[in-house]
């Protein structure tokens, strides 16, 4: 596959000042290797860029990975393709080898954060063992630890404006408006996975499959339990704590 080159004549002096500055603060930052584990709804996806930017890690989620790998028609992507294609579920060993590819890119070089997998402790024990090879382990798992019930709350009352991604809560952030977006006054709708039902099976999911990781990894004495119930911002001088 052809490497593109960026001619830096061509990039804005700002842009230029902004990424130096940015590597002069990272070039300071001790590497940190991190998986986040949690429930749907438990904050992860609100805490891992704020993780990110403070400790210059690159963002790993497998979902992304596998779609870029497969649009790049890499070698795995393609495996990846001929899987999904087939109606098959992508193999363990193939996600790890897409993930090993990824933490090799500069933007990984201070380490990275793994979220949504591993889901099951089989993935964990192929994730470690390819780490393994190259010097290096998972140096932290951050449990976000929260109740089935207040979860419940939390995405049941969710509600989306489509076109701009802003989200409301019908008890914690709601619109003016019941059922419309403040900005542009149009409907909200909610995502066919915030209803209750479909939180009670991925739940089960949770708890039968991936529950058994935070206990692989309390083994290894790298886990941090988060309450993740607490505000946002609570989560995050938890988290800052816990990895300083």
């Amino acid at each position: 596959m052809a490497s593109s080159s960026v001619n830096l004549e061509d990039v804005p002096s700002e842009s230029l000042m902004s990424e130096l500055l940015r590597r002069m603060k990272c070039a300071t930052k001790p590497d940190k290797r991190l998986i986040l584990i949690g429930p749907p709804g438990s904050g992860k996806g609100t805490q891992s860029p704020i993780i990110k930017d403070e400790y210059c890690l690159c963002h790993l989620a497998t979902g992304d990975m596998l779609r870029a790998a497969v649009a790049a028609k890499t070698p795995l992507g393609l495996q990846a393709k001929e899987a999904m294609d087939k109606g098959g579920l992508v193999s363990d060993d193939l996600v790890v080898g897409i993930i090993d590819e990824a933490i090799k890119n500069p933007s990984c070089q201070k380490g990275f954060i793994l979220d949504g997998f591993p889901r099951t402790v089989g993935q964990a024990e192929k994730l470690d063992e390819m780490l393994g090879k190259q010097g290096v382990k998972i140096d932290k798992v951050l449990d976000f630890a929260i109740d089935d019930a207040i979860l419940e709350e939390r995405i049941t009352g969710r509600w989306i404006h489509p076109s701009s991604g802003r989200t409301y809560h019908t008890k914690f952030a709601p619109p003016k408006v019941p059922g419309v977006d403040d900005v542009t006054g149009e409907p909200l709708i909610q995502r066919k996975d915030d209803t209750a039902a479909v939180l009670k099976s991925r739940l089960e999911a949770f708890h039968k499959q991936t529950e058994p990781v935070i206990e692989y990894y309390s083994k290894k004495g790298v886990v941090a339990k988060l309450h993740a119930e607490k505000p946002p911002k609570e989560v995050t001088e938890e988290v800052k704590k816990v990895l300083s």
